[in-house]
Protein backbone atom coordinates (compact mmCIF):
# COMPACT_ATOMS: atom_id res chain seq x y z
CA UNK A 1 0.00 0.00 0.00
CA UNK A 2 1.21 3.60 -1.12
CA UNK A 3 -0.88 6.74 1.24
CA UNK A 4 -0.09 9.97 -0.86
CA UNK A 5 -1.02 13.34 0.47
CA UNK A 6 -1.41 16.31 -1.31
CA UNK A 7 -0.87 20.09 0.03
CA UNK A 8 0.30 23.24 -1.48
CA UNK A 9 -3.24 24.35 -2.94
CA UNK A 10 -4.75 27.59 -2.55
CA UNK A 11 -6.20 30.41 -4.30
CA UNK A 12 -4.21 32.56 -6.09
CA UNK A 13 -4.21 35.31 -8.68
CA UNK A 14 -4.54 34.89 -13.00
CA UNK A 15 -0.42 35.26 -13.33
CA UNK A 16 0.52 33.42 -10.25
CA UNK A 17 1.83 30.48 -9.57
CA UNK A 18 1.50 27.31 -6.59
CA UNK A 19 3.74 24.72 -5.82
CA UNK A 20 2.04 21.21 -4.95
CA UNK A 21 3.96 18.93 -2.92
CA UNK A 22 2.62 14.99 -2.90
CA UNK A 23 4.11 13.27 0.06
CA UNK A 24 3.86 9.00 -0.45
CA UNK A 25 4.21 6.70 2.65
CA UNK A 26 3.82 3.13 3.02
CA UNK A 27 5.95 1.31 0.31
CA UNK A 28 9.33 1.92 -1.27
CA UNK A 29 8.26 4.89 -3.78
CA UNK A 30 10.72 4.96 -6.17
CA UNK A 31 9.35 2.24 -8.21
CA UNK A 32 6.10 4.09 -9.23
CA UNK A 33 5.30 5.89 -11.95
CA UNK A 34 3.95 9.23 -10.04
CA UNK A 35 1.12 11.28 -12.34
CA UNK A 36 -0.96 14.74 -11.28
CA UNK A 37 -4.19 14.96 -12.71
CA UNK A 38 -7.37 17.23 -12.03
CA UNK A 39 -11.20 17.63 -12.04
CA UNK A 40 -13.00 20.89 -12.23
CA UNK A 41 -16.53 21.15 -11.10
CA UNK A 42 -19.17 18.89 -13.68
CA UNK A 43 -16.02 17.83 -15.94
CA UNK A 44 -13.84 14.00 -15.70
CA UNK A 45 -11.21 13.91 -14.14
CA UNK A 46 -8.01 14.57 -16.35
CA UNK A 47 -4.32 14.40 -17.39
CA UNK A 48 -2.20 17.03 -15.87
CA UNK A 49 1.64 16.03 -15.77
CA UNK A 50 3.29 12.10 -15.50
CA UNK A 51 7.26 11.40 -14.80
CA UNK A 52 8.76 7.86 -14.55
CA UNK A 53 10.19 6.45 -11.62
CA UNK A 54 13.36 7.94 -12.23
CA UNK A 55 12.46 11.17 -13.08
CA UNK A 56 13.85 11.09 -16.18
CA UNK A 57 11.31 11.05 -18.70
CA UNK A 58 7.81 13.33 -18.23
CA UNK A 59 4.81 14.07 -20.29
CA UNK A 60 2.28 16.89 -19.86
CA UNK A 61 -0.94 17.76 -21.20
CA UNK A 62 -0.78 20.45 -24.07
CA UNK A 63 -3.46 22.60 -21.95
CA UNK A 64 -0.27 23.05 -19.28
CA UNK A 65 2.90 22.70 -21.65
CA UNK A 66 5.33 25.44 -20.58
CA UNK A 67 3.62 26.47 -17.76
CA UNK A 68 3.63 23.49 -15.00
CA UNK A 69 6.83 20.92 -14.18
CA UNK A 70 6.81 17.66 -13.00
CA UNK A 71 9.42 17.00 -10.20
CA UNK A 72 10.27 14.22 -7.89
CA UNK A 73 12.61 13.51 -5.23
CA UNK A 74 12.35 9.74 -4.30
CA UNK A 75 14.95 10.68 -1.24
CA UNK A 76 12.06 12.05 0.27
CA UNK A 77 9.18 10.39 -1.26
CA UNK A 78 7.44 13.23 -2.48
CA UNK A 79 6.50 14.58 -6.23
CA UNK A 80 5.60 18.22 -7.21
CA UNK A 81 3.73 20.28 -9.63
CA UNK A 82 5.41 23.81 -10.06
CA UNK A 83 2.78 25.79 -11.82
CA UNK A 84 3.39 29.14 -13.11
CA UNK A 85 1.22 31.57 -15.41
CA UNK A 86 -1.90 30.22 -13.17
CA UNK A 87 -5.34 31.08 -15.60
CA UNK A 88 -8.77 30.54 -14.69
CA UNK A 89 -9.10 27.20 -16.53
CA UNK A 90 -6.50 25.65 -14.34
CA UNK A 91 -8.83 25.84 -10.94
CA UNK A 92 -9.97 22.53 -9.91
CA UNK A 93 -9.35 19.92 -7.47
CA UNK A 94 -5.62 18.34 -8.24
CA UNK A 95 -4.69 14.84 -7.25
CA UNK A 96 -1.37 12.78 -6.91
CA UNK A 97 -1.72 9.24 -7.97
CA UNK A 98 0.99 6.51 -7.90
CA UNK A 99 1.12 3.78 -10.76
CA UNK A 100 2.54 0.27 -9.77
CA UNK A 101 2.74 -0.98 -12.78
CA UNK A 102 2.89 1.30 -15.82
CA UNK A 103 5.42 4.84 -16.26
CA UNK A 104 4.12 8.27 -17.27
CA UNK A 105 0.89 6.83 -18.16
CA UNK A 106 -1.65 9.62 -18.98
CA UNK A 107 -4.81 7.06 -17.92
CA UNK A 108 -6.27 7.24 -15.18
CA UNK A 109 -6.95 3.99 -15.03
CA UNK A 110 -3.10 2.65 -14.61
CA UNK A 111 -2.94 4.29 -11.62
CA UNK A 112 -3.88 2.49 -8.06
CA UNK A 113 -3.08 4.59 -5.86
CA UNK A 114 -4.85 8.17 -5.18
CA UNK A 115 -4.65 10.93 -2.92
CA UNK A 116 -7.56 12.85 -1.62
CA UNK A 117 -6.84 15.86 -3.61
CA UNK A 118 -5.71 19.61 -3.25
CA UNK A 119 -8.20 22.44 -4.55
CA UNK A 120 -6.47 25.30 -6.20
CA UNK A 121 -8.16 28.26 -7.05
CA UNK A 122 -7.34 31.00 -9.45
CA UNK A 123 -9.37 34.12 -9.77
CA UNK A 124 -9.49 36.27 -13.27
Amino acid sequence: QVQLVESGGGLVQAGGSLRLSCAASGRTFSPYGMGWFRQAPGKSREFVAAISWSGGRTNYADSVKGRFTISRDNAKNTVYLQMNSLKPDDTAVYYCAASSYYSNSVSPSQYNYWGQGTQVTVSS
